[in-house]
């Protein structure tokens, strides 16, 4: 069904090539050969939206499992929809049947009456949450007001991109890596206790659980950074354990002309760290600055998460991977809110170029901790790290 070969295709050839090898007496393939091939095989179990809290199985299936995917897939234009299937019809027959199907209207109905779990809720309801924090007044969002571990809420004002520019019309609730249990560790200073406003319990649970959902997604395409530049596919996250990754919700209200055309959400950037992972949400705002220095609009795409390349990683492949140019100019009458995971390993990482290219690259910048580097940005950008 896929533009390329699916894993069926793949698997069919390999025990094919197998019997053939037996056959000729040739050396029969190991495990170690099999799983090595599995690794680089693309399969749809790759992208289930299984979410953050690790449902059962009997719950992926009743949430749609497969045919969900695949109706995304859809979407993104990524299927050959004229295949045939073997039940004689179309691939492209079968999802628009299931589209519509009154199985998937009581499956998706059962889990949530019975298990209490919307398929469709790790996202909006963070969402909802964090759009709630954000409307209560200074004073009541002072009590998480920003720690020294950057963790809690960042007031306006609070953030600045460059030296030159206006410090941004944003706000910002931030938070890190924790435990079932609620622990966090303490060992660096940008890693310390979340703190969560007593004001608005339900914010803690969906908080931890997107940071668990996008953490995992940044790991998976972490190994695809790595296998685009022939590496061993965990070569970006040997160290990271205890990652200095965090989370936040960023709010930027409406940019009144007032504001004048110097104001931005946020001003004109590149990421400070390895990766970032973003939602948007419907009201858009955020622009792009391609190779040619010019700006244009990203506009928001139902069902869709945007991934930055940022510094960190730009300087550890030596520009291979380019950090992006971006900002945010939310002038559309409306609130605006982006959930933002920004994935960093651990902070004794080192930075260094030559471990991938050798020891004889002459190329890049000199090689620096992920730590080092943060704590570096972070003093530049944050008025309270002053």
């Amino acid at each position: 069904f896929f533009k390329q070969k699916t894993a069926y295709d793949i698997a069919s050839c390999l025990v094919g090539s197998e019997m053939c090898i037996r056959d000729r007496g040739k050396k029969r393939m190991t495990v170690d050969d099999w799983s090595r091939i599995n690794s680089y095989v693309p399969r749809l179990v790759d992208v289930l939206p299984n979410g953050p809290i690790g449902h059962p199985t009997s719950q992926f299936y009743a949430a749609g499992g497969v045919p969900e995917v695949m109706l995304n897939l859809k979407r993104l234009g990524l299927l050959n929809l004229d295949e045939l299937t073997v039940s004689g019809k179309t691939l492209r027959e079968n999802l628009e049947w299931w589209e519509e199907s009154e199985r998937r209207k009581y499956v998706r109905k059962y889990l949530f009456e019975n298990d209490g779990v919307d398929p469709e809720n790790v996202i909006s309801e963070l969402r909802d949450e964090g759009l709630n924090f954000f409307r209560n007044d200074e004073a009541k969002k002072a009590d998480v007001k920003i720690t020294e571990k950057h963790r809690g809420w960042l007031g306006y004002g609070g953030a600045k991109m460059k030296d030159d520019a206006k410090a941004d019309l944003k706000e910002s609730f931030l938070w890190g890596y924790q435990s079932k249990d609620g622990i966090s560790l303490n060992n660096h200073p940008l890693r310390g206790p979340n703190i969560w406003p007593s004001f608005q319990p339900k914010l803690e649970r969906k908080a931890v659980e997107y940071f668990y959902f996008a953490d995992n997604l940044a790991r998976n395409l972490m190994r695809g950074f790595a296998l685009g530049l022939g590496l061993e596919k965990n070569f970006f996250l040997k160290t990271s354990e205890n990652p200095l990754s965090r989370a936040s919700l960023v709010y930027y209200p409406n940019q009144s002309p007032e504001h004048g055309k110097n104001q931005f959400g946020v001003s004109s950037h590149t990421d400070f760290g390895v990766l970032t992972v973003l939602c948007q949400d419907s009201v858009g705002g955020l622009q792009i600055q391609d190779i040619n220095g010019e700006w244009f609009h990203a506009p928001p795409i139902d069902n869709t998460i945007i991934v930055n390349v940022a510094d960190l990683l730009s300087r550890w492949t030596a520009g291979e991977y380019k950090s992006t140019p971006h900002r945010v100019v939310n002038n559309s009458g409306k609130e605006r809110l982006s959930i933002v995971l920004a994935f960093d390993p651990d902070p004794e990482t080192i930075i260094d170029p030559k471990d991938i290219f050798g020891n004889d690259f002459k190329g890049g910048e000199k090689s620096i901790t992920c730590g080092e580097y943060l704590i570096w940005r972070f003093g530049k950008a944050f008025s309270y790290r002053k």
